[in-house]
């Protein structure tokens, strides 16, 4: 076990899969000389050399592209996307070949492709580099969507979608990158679709993923202070989703917070809460809360931002007013 970073526990994990399988290639924007918008690849082209290190042209669509024909051809791409805001850009190449070409072969093509990008706000990056779109993705058949919140996690769910006979998309929170925490890389592969309670907790259920989880945490905390026990589960994984999961935590406490930095309107925590309406309503004690980013651009002023954005206070805030504390 030893101390890590986030950005270097990526970097591990790619290091250690382009060390054992020469099909794996690493190519995007500044991944070589440069080393990475978020310093995640630094040193791998100078160990790796220009050929599984690749600079590409400032051409979402050409290279995530280039990363599909690769997958078809007999490699295993890693494609990385500065930020989740220019992954739009390619949206056709992941919704129309990516994900269908393995239902529209028959189950004769298939794309074990991986696609990193940077996600979320809180670094001040304005209205063009700091939104929450993972949701969109994850509406989407044929690809899986992991959004590792830990530093073991950004490790081992690299390794995981390295693994996968199908498209992986992983979204890295950006203010995760410089943080620091426990990594043990001979753990291996995490398991994708599992969700796991990061704090047991018996009164709320604060459901989360990603850049919100340290939040969450810290609400528990605060909420713990006024005798109120709030279980945070994460679900590292926003397709396939962890149902079983979220069903026994709301099942356990009988009330649900969802954390989600997307906008609130059609957002991925909607689709959560139509889940335990579905599967669990009668197990509610008081309607479902949703803390979430306003409905705005991301503002670049830090004050506007942070305004914007899930916040502490505002979930312990949501959590009270469904046990009558608010």
């Amino acid at each position: 076990m030893t101390r890590s970073t986030y950005r270097e526990a990526i970097r591990l994990a790619l290091a250690t899969a382009l060390e054992a399988d020469s099909r794996v290639l690493l190519m995007g924007e500044d991944v070589g000389r440069y080393g990475g918008a978020y310093a995640v690849s630094k040193g791998l082209l100078e160990r790796f050399g220009p050929e599984r290190i690749r600079d590409t042209p400032l051409s979402e669509s050409g290279f995530l592209g280039a990363g599909i024909g690769a997958a078809l051809g007999g490699l295993r791409p890693i494609v990385e996307i500065m930020t989740v805001n220019f992954s739009l850009l390619a949206l056709d190449q992941v919704v129309n070949n990516a994900a269908t070409l393995r239902h529209m072969s028959g189950g004769q093509l298939g794309v074990p492709l991986v696609v990193r990008m940077a996600t979320g706000g809180g670094r001040q990056l304005a209205a063009q580099h700091s939104h929450s779109l993972e949701g969109w993705y994850a509406h989407v058949p044929g690809i899986k969507v992991l959004a590792p919140a830990t530093v073991q996690d950004a490790h081992d769910m690299l390794l995981a979608a390295l693994a996968d006979a199908d498209p992986v998309f992983i979204f890295e929170h950006q203010l995760l990158y410089p943080t620091e925490g426990d990594l043990d890389p001979a753990r291996g592969p995490a398991t994708i679709g599992q969700a796991l309670v990061r704090r047991e907790g018996s009164d709320v259920s604060l459901v989360t993923y990603g850049g919100s989880l340290g939040k969450a945490l810290a609400a528990s905390d605060e909420l713990a202070q006024a005798g109120i026990s709030a279980e945070v589960l994460e679900l590292r994984t926003l397709r396939p989703l962890d149902v079983e999961a979220i069903e026994a935590t709301v099942t356990k406490t009988h009330r649900l917070v969802i954390i989600d930095e997307g906008w609130k309107t059609g957002s991925f925590s909607a689709e959560i809460a139509a889940l335990v309406a579905e599967r669990v309503f009668y197990e509610l004690d008081a309607p479902i809360a949703r803390v979430c980013s306003a409905e705005v651009p991301i503002p670049y002023a830090k004050h506007l931002e942070d305004a914007a954005l899930p916040q502490v206070p505002a979930i312990v805030v949501a959590a009270k007013e469904l046990l009558g504390r608010g």
